[in-house]
Order: structure tokens, then sequence, then C-alpha cells
């Protein structure tokens, strides 16, 4: 593919994983449980900063692979995103998660680096979608980029000072 076009998505997806991971780090741990909001599935949890931040890394990861086939997250992570009435089994550390969220930039930056235009026309299948793989990256990048900026507005509704917005990924 345009290796310009490459460089420039690179870039950008990356900022948006500097400011998910940037509101990770800034999070207080008296905030990391706190029942953010009533949430309509029976487990609080699903409101609580943690899982906000599990949930983007985990369909950031997934979304990267393209396919149900053969996607495993690495461990401790498990596949309860995709029971709709699953919940993790632990609550995850800052550590933990920041753990997930490298891994899952390297593999973003080679799902990139890599990407060509038969690969990027590839139709992915899904329950709730069908589109190409280049539309699935954009996707996956704004989905990453509404719970960054979910998480910032938390952070600075209670008062936390958060890092600015990221013009471009770091090098």
């Amino acid at each position: 593919m345009d290796s310009t076009l490459n460089t420039v998505l690179e870039a950008q997806f990356g900022a948006a994983l500097d400011m998910l991971g940037n509101a990770i780090q800034e999070c207080p741990d008296s905030l990391w449980r706190e029942r953010l909001w009533n949430h309509p599935k029976e487990q609080p949890g699903f409101s609580e900063f943690w899982y906000l931040a599990f949930h983007a890394l985990f369909w950031l990861d997934f979304y990267l692979s393209g396919s149900v086939e053969g996607f495993a997250p690495p461990a401790p992570f498990t596949l309860s995103e995709f029971d709709a009435t699953g919940f993790p089994d632990k609550i995850y550390s800052k550590d933990e998660l920041q753990t997930y969220l490298a891994f899952c930039r390297k593999k973003c930056q080679i799902t990139i680096q890599l990407l060509t235009i038969e690969k990027a026309t590839q139709v992915c299948k899904f329950r709730w979608a069908e589109l190409t793989f280049e539309e699935l990256l954009l996707y996956n990048m704004r989905h990453v980029q509404e719970h960054a900026a979910q998480l910032n507005l938390i952070l600075g509704q209670r008062g936390i000072s958060v890092t600015g917005w990221v013009t471009q990924a770091k090098k």
C-alpha cells in the first residue's frame, strides 16, 4: 500500500493509543474501581474505569486480528467480552492494562506496516458488521478514541489534570 498513507495511519492510530494510555496512567487508584454511573447490565463493574480501559484494549486487539477465528488475547486476558452477559474473572490492574496496551500498540504498528492492498480490501464479517479490513482499522481507531475521550472526560470531571490532545503518536 501507499507508504505515506500507512505512515499517517500509524501516527494517528498511535495518537489515539497514547491518549488511552495517558488516561490509564493518570487515573488515581481511588477512581480505578469506582462505579461511574448505573449501567443497564447487572454487574456494576461495567461502569468502572478499569473495565472501560480493558474493553477498549480487548476490542482493539480483536479488530486488529480481523476475524474471530484464531483470535485469543494474551494472558491473563480472556474472551469474556464475546459473552454478552460475561465479565472478566478478575479486575485488571493498571500495570496489566499498560502491558496489554504495549502489546496492542506493537500489533497495531506491525499490522499497519504490513498492510497491503489485498489485506486492506479483504472483507471482514462479524455477526454485527461486514466491512473491509481498511475500514475496520478506521472503525477500530474511532472506538479507541471514543473510550480515551470518555476516560479523559471522567478524569477532568473529577478535577484530575489530564494530558492534552495528542496530535501524532510519539516516535
